[in-house]
């Protein structure tokens, strides 16, 4: 049915759950799958350009690593084809880059995220990335 599509993760359960629907899907209808971890930037920019900086940075793009590895991994084992991409700056926009550039059908993404800032955040990115996506988007409640 999509032939092309587009998870987002950030680590969260509810990710991981967006994550193995993409891969059902993907399995199922013989897609394409590409998986994208926004490094959120803008909600530091106020932060002052130190160590501390460098650090929540590090950490940050550390976790994205993990994320993105263990989704090859999982999609290794139900033998989709996949592409990761660490991306940086407003995740709702990143995501919907990301599509567009990978020429997605399908956008997938989770209702929220791992706290319950998170899933202020994400709530919002997912509900930005409904309202701007120009593509098929699904949120993934459970």
């Amino acid at each position: 049915m999509f032939r092309k599509i587009l998870v987002a993760i950030d680590g969260s359960k509810m990710s991981e759950n967006a994550l193995n629907t993409a891969i059902e899907l993907a399995s199922m209808w013989g897609s394409e799958l590409d998986t994208v971890y926004v490094i959120e930037t803008g909600l530091f920019s106020s932060l002052p350009l130190d160590n501390t900086w460098e650090v929540i940075y590090g950490m940050l793009r550390s976790e994205g690593e993990k994320a993105l590895a263990s989704a090859r991994e999982k999609a290794s084992e139900k033998g989709v084809k996949i592409t990761t991409h660490m991306k940086e700056g407003h995740a709702g926009n990143e995501i919907l880059k990301t599509a567009q550039s990978a020429g997605s059908e399908l956008i997938v993404v989770g209702s929220h995220g791992k706290s319950q800032i998170d899933r202020l955040l994400l709530g919002s990115i997912s509900s930005y990335v409904v309202k701007y996506s120009s593509v098929t988007t699904l949120v993934v409640r459970k």
